[in-house]
């Protein structure tokens, strides 16, 4: 009695019996019987025939012995080379490097109003409590010292 096989999706179903399509395609191209291919394989008629209608119960390596028959085996290396998702999802899992600040830290006032800076007789200068360039300058943080620790042995 054959084992039980994982259901597939009907997309993938189709799949397979559009493989054994082409392999079935394939063996009639170069005009071998069923029954030739079968023996070559090693395999009975049944399951070649089974094989050429996208079987799921087929083992792989069936489908690989009716490759070698028709001497296609090596396009089972395409299978999976490129893999796009899995190389975004491998990107997407790379770290990236924080930037290193190469300029000085400014720290930034709160944004005043339009309505602020316009009214009252006063200009955006004196409302946001810049008088002179020296008071500009001081709200510029020098860059912090980098300590150089020692490094413990372990």
């Amino acid at each position: 009695m054959a084992k039980k096989t994982a259901p597939l999706l009907p997309s993938t179903d189709a799949l397979l019996a559009q493989f054994g399509d082409r392999l079935r395609l394939a063996r009639q191209r170069r005009r071998l019987s069923a029954k030739q291919v079968a023996e070559r394989a090693g395999m009975s008629p049944m399951t070649l025939r089974s094989l050429e209608r996208g079987g799921s119960g087929v083992t792989m390596g069936a489908y690989l012995a009716v490759m070698q028959v028709l001497g296609i085996e090596s396009d089972l290396g395409l299978l999976g080379a490129a893999d796009p998702q899995g190389r975004e999802l491998q990107d997407a899992r790379l770290t990236r490097r924080k930037a290193v600040p190469t300029e000085p830290t400014v720290r930034r006032m709160p944004a005043v109003p339009k309505q602020e800076l316009s009214g009252g007789g006063k200009n955006w200068r004196e409302q946001g409590g810049f008088t002179d360039s020296e008071a500009l300058a001081g709200l510029i943080q020098p860059p912090e010292p980098v300590s150089q620790k020692p490094k413990k042995a372990r």
